[in-house]
Formats: C-alpha cells, sequence, structure tokens
C-alpha cells in the first residue's frame, strides 16, 4: 500500500463510508507512526463505533487486518528478490521479509507505543495477524515443493507455523534472552529449520 494509493480520510461522508473506508483510514493512521483510534476514525468517515466494531469486531482485529495490508506487500517483494531455488530461495526469502519488518518504521512505533497491544494483535494464535501469516509462509513452501526443488523436513503447515512462531520471538518477544533484533541470528535458526545452509546475508 503506497501513499498514491491511500488518501488522508476526508470528514463528512456520512452515506458513502464503507469497511474499506475504515481500513484505508486506519492504514493511514499506522502507516504514519499515529494510534489507531477507532472514534476518531468514526468521527472523520461519519460513521459510529458500533459499525466499525461490526465490521472489524475489536480494535484489535482492525489493526491486525491493517497489519497484514503492510506485510503482505512486504513479504511479495521479499520472495521477487530472493535468489536460488528450494529451501535457499525460502531461506533469503524469509530472511528479507524478517530485515523488512524488523526496519518498518510504523510497525517499530506500534510496538514500542503500545506494546501489550502489538504483542497481542501480532502473536495471538485467537486473531488474524498470527494465522494469515503462517497461511502465506505456507503457500510459499508449498510453490517450491509443488516445483520439485524443496523436500520440507515436517508437514508444510507445522514447517509455516514454526517459521512465524520464531520469526515473532526474534522480531517481537524475546528481550530479555537477547534475541529481539538479531536477525542474522534469526536467518541461521530458519536455515536449521529449512534444512539448508545459511549461505550468504540478504540485504539489509
Amino acid at each position: 500500500m503506497t501513499d498514491t494509493q491511500l488518501t488522508q480520510p476526508r470528514r463528512g461522508r456520512r452515506a458513502a463510508a464503507t469497511r474499506d473506508d475504515v481500513l484505508n483510514a486506519a492504514t493511514y493512521r499506522y502507516l504514519r507512526g499515529r494510534r489507531v483510534d477507532v472514534q476518531a476514525i468514526a468521527a472523520d468517515l461519519g460513521l459510529g463505533r458500533t459499525t466499525i466494531y461490526r465490521w472489524f469486531g475489536s480494535r484489535d482485529d482492525l489493526i491486525g487486518e491493517v497489519i497484514v495490508r503492510a506485510a503482505a506487500p512486504l513479504l511479495a517483494d521479499a520472495r521477487a528478490g530472493a535468489s536460488g531455488a528450494g529451501g535457499q530461495a525460502l531461506l533469503d526469502t524469509f530472511d528479507r521479509f524478517n530485515r523488512s519488518l524488523a526496519a518498518a518504521p510504523a510497525l517499530r512505533q506500534f510496538v514500542e507505543s503500545e506494546r501489550e497491544a502489538a504483542l497481542r494483535v501480532i502473536t495471538s494464535g485467537a486473531g488474524n495477524v498470527q494465522p494469515r501469516m503462517v497461511a502465506m509462509i505456507a503457500e510459499l513452501i508449498a510453490a517450491e515443493v509443488s516445483a520439485g526443488d524443496y523436500r520440507p523436513p515436517v508437514e508444510i503447515s507445522t514447517l509455516g507455523y514454526a517459521i512465524v512462531r520464531l520469526a515473532e520471538a526474534f522480531l517481537f518477544n524475546d528481550a530479555v534472552a537477547g534475541m529481539r533484533g538479531d536477525v542474522d541470528r534469526l536467518r541461521d535458526v530458519e536455515a536449521a529449520i529449512l534444512g539448508v545452509g545459511s549461505g550468504p546475508v540478504g540485504p539489509t
């Protein structure tokens, strides 16, 4: 999602505001490091908060939709820029993606300013971020398997889940263990899980 695809929410859209308008407004705020304030978004769009909650379920779920929306093109770019085939291509993809997430200003701002909510939104299996990220990662693994370039050490869905959970630990969770933000070590562990050599480190 680029700035040209998002315009600042306008006030007074009393009859026309839609679910997509809410998502656009929330994305606009998120990408600029602003709090995703449901009351403010509702006022901007001329909606009641109950309408937004009916569409998205909760503030957490709305933010989750925004995070997935922002992460999806980063993953696509990582896959497009990855080199090699099979497990090496997967490792390079995941490494590039992890580095993009670690460097994403909006994501860093959200985690720093609302740490408890951020961990809940990003890492909860009951939310909409983790399951969708697992599905996207598993889809990439399945594509390499279907091409005959990779033989996963475990079931694809299990491997996808492990890759996502590992990234969560290194990028968001385990500051006490000294792991958070250590994308080089994350790459090494992902290489071990994928069953490939770690190889050269991708671009930062």
